[in-house]
């Protein structure tokens, strides 16, 4: 079947739509609330690899202990070639291993839905290729990588945060933006220099758009998954929502 290890770092920030859309294609999901004081597995023996956001930098051992293990895995990751998946925390925590920079709320804040621009270098990258040239995507940071590690492929960027999304190695992603998140997780924020209100209705409206695109860039990560376990999965080039 194939089995994703998903590490959760905030009991509000679970898998949401990207764990249905992971199990709806055929995977097995070991969600590690991590948070919570559950132990993390004393090595990636999994088919993939998830790191979910939070409110911590990547090295805040102080505040969340289990964070020296999760980095510690997505080593292990990087070091195997197990596919991994980064999003908000989780893509800063994958810079950081890979010898980037995470700097603390720096720039701009992003809340809500945000055009987010797609650049040339993902046209032959196994997850980004051949999306339209601009999604709108969920954000909720203050902090952000500021320094891709060397030899990163830089993938997508927004004018307050330039590192969107990038590549490390083959098979490691890091986002700063958050696929599995719906608008109605939005209405749960707290108010920083933004209305809620207002940041909810435009990422409805954005919705239609966004989530058929972050729906196939997860169906590829599936894949990769599968491919990982053994699992046959259909030929690239036979017509499919991936």
């Amino acid at each position: 079947m194939g089995d994703v290890l998903i590490v959760q770092n905030s009991r509000s920030g679970g898998p949401g739509r990207v764990g249905g859309w992971l199990e709806d294609a055929g995977l097995k999901l070991d969600v590690v609330h991590a948070h919570d004081g559950a132990p993390l597995p004393g090595r990636l023996e999994h088919d993939a690899m998830i790191v979910l956001g939070g409110g911590y930098l990547p090295s805040e051992d102080d505040r969340a202990p289990w964070l020296a293990g999760t980095r510690r895995l997505a080593a292990q990751a990087l070091a195997d070639g197990v596919p991994f998946f980064g999003i908000c925390l989780g893509g800063q925590l994958i810079a950081e291993v890979a010898g980037g920079v995470v700097t603390g709320d720096t720039g701009a804040p992003e809340n809500g839905s945000v055009p987010v621009t797609i650049r040339p270098e993902a046209a032959t990258d196994p997850l980004f290729h051949d999306l339209p040239p601009v999604v709108p995507a969920v954000e909720h940071h203050k902090d952000a990588v500021t320094g891709l590690p060397e030899g990163a492929v830089h993938l997508a960027e927004t004018a307050a945060c330039p590192y969107q999304a990038f590549r490390v190695g083959e098979r490691a992603w890091g986002v700063q933006f958050h696929p599995e998140v719906t608008p109605a997780r939005i209405r749960e924020w707290r108010a920083e220099g933004f209305d809620p209100g207002e940041v909810y209705e435009r990422a409805v409206a954005d919705e239609p758009v966004s989530t058929p695109v972050w729906r196939r860039v997860t169906g590829r990560f599936a894949a990769l998954a599968k491919e990982r376990a053994g699992v046959p999965v259909r030929s690239r080039t036979n017509p499919s929502p991936a």
